[in-house]
């Protein structure tokens, strides 16, 4: 029989596998149980296994599929054991958003110091590009795939005493525009999503600064600071059937900060 409605599928993951850096909290938390609640799933990954595994057995108490595969992106060695288990366990992976990102230094970007410039590069910009790297060609080489990066407001308007993170933001965004030119051919799709200021444990020092904020907020027409919830929409969104000829996409999610 017809299904008289193509589109009423158009956002069910069943049977994707996706893996989601950064996920055991805040917006990677979100994105992982939303792609868990339509049918895919998910691998839980972080740093440490542990609250990785908090975030897995919830999703699966709430009738989800979910495991937990440990990874520091900003190690070469652990991003190849990731995807070695990956090929192990599943034989395919179909979305990976990453989202794992990090920003140790917090002032004026002249004192920037060498430690915290290197670790800000080996994360959000080496660990991305060797996981979109790792992921296209696995996706390539089972038909296609969906690739999400999580960059930031600040790579297109640098945040004041954000300065080496602002920067890695930047290069995010253009990374996303090179792999979705050069793997598009291959049906693996590469998108990212800009978030604006969102309530997070990683955005604190910023959101816990009642100067910052009102500071902040001026700029952003929706007046208030979004929660990780609002993020995982557009993730939704870009990974499934919807977003099949979307690709090189830098979709804000900023209450209109980048209009303002």
């Amino acid at each position: 029989m017809t299904n008289p409605n193509p589109l009423a599928n158009t956002f069910d993951l069943t049977g994707k596998v996706a893996l989601v850096t950064g996920s055991s909290r805040g917006i990677g938390e979100a994105i992982a149980r939303l792609l868990a609640a339509h049918g895919a799933h998910v691998i839980v990954s972080s740093r440490k296994a542990e609250p990785c595994e908090a975030v897995a057995a919830s999703i699966r108490e709430a009738g989800g599929k979910a495991s937990v595969l440990a990874c520091h992106i900003g190690e070469i060695d652990q991003i190849d054991a990731t995807f070695a288990a990956i090929e192990q366990q599943f034989g395919r992976l179909d979305i990976l958003v990453n989202n794992a990102a990090t920003n140790p230094y917090f002032g004026h970007i002249t004192d920037t110091d060498l430690g915290a410039f290197q670790k800000t590069v080996d994360v959000n910009i080496r660990g991305y590009f060797f996981m979109c790297a790792r992921g296209a060609k696995v996706m390539a080489q089972q038909g296609g795939g969906s690739i999400i990066n999580i960059a930031s407001v600040n790579g297109v308007i640098p945040g004041m005493a954000q300065g080496i993170y602002s920067i890695t933001k930047a290069a995010v965004i253009s990374m996303t525009h090179a792999f979705a030119k050069e793997c598009a051919t291959q049906k693996v799709r590469v998108n990212a999503i800009l978030p604006g200021f969102t309530d997070t444990k990683f955005a604190a020092a910023l959101t816990s600064n009642d100067m910052i904020m009102k500071t902040v907020l001026a700029h952003v027409p929706m007046d208030r600071v979004a929660e990780p919830s609002e993020m995982a929409g557009a993730a939704l969104y870009l990974a499934s059937d919807a977003a099949s000829y979307t690709t090189g996409t830098c979709l804000n999610v900023d209450g209109g900060y980048l209009l303002a």
